[in-house]
């Protein structure tokens, strides 16, 4: 599910929802596009900020009183936007170190299942490299005696199964399975 609209707190609320529900690329997207937001909003209002704050203070004869007052409320609310602009910004912040480590999480279990399967094929794939070797059993004993065995293929291939049946075994009771 795509977030869209402005920033705000229920923007921000769906898509820390959609980081842990199920993150996507789109939804990192879209945290991006927050943050730039946000810290456009702030390159626009802290320049605001001084200057409300410059003419709410200033002894100037263009600014009465009764402006002055508005302008130094002005100025109170331009720090609450800052405040909650810089919350925000921690927030986003902590979204995208979400998303990062749930999308490591997701790569590590990827590897891990892989890295299982290279490793239970390797030992397979020794043993069916040894067996399908053109061996000569007239020259040596050494060369392989049980090719002329009748059941030498069978036997080549229960050892292969008691090989993966063996890690995976071994793979379970370690509680990597």
């Amino acid at each position: 599910r795509r977030v869209v609209g402005g920033v705000g707190g229920e923007r921000l609320v769906a898509l820390e929802e959609a980081v842990l529900e199920h993150p996507t690329r789109e939804t990192m997207e879209d945290i991006y596009t927050v943050r730039r937001t946000l810290i456009s909003l702030r390159r626009i209002l802290w320049p605001l900020r001084q200057a409300v704050q410059s003419f709410g203070h200033d002894e100037s004869e263009l600014v009465t009183a009764s402006t002055r007052l508005f302008l130094r409320d002005c100025y109170d609310h331009v720090l609450q936007v800052l405040d909650v602009l810089e919350n925000y910004r921690e927030l986003v912040t902590g979204l995208m170190e979400t998303y990062l480590s749930s999308q490591t999480h997701h790569l590590n279990e990827v590897m891990k299942v892989l890295t299982m399967i290279s490793t239970i094929f390797m030992p397979l794939s020794f043993i069916a490299g040894v067996y399908g070797m053109n061996f000569k059993t007239d020259v040596s004993f050494w060369n392989m005696p049980e090719l002329n065995w009748p059941l030498g293929y069978p036997f080549a291939l229960l050892m292969m199964a008691a090989v993966a049946t063996s890690l995976l075994v071994f793979f379970r009771r370690k509680g990597w399975l």
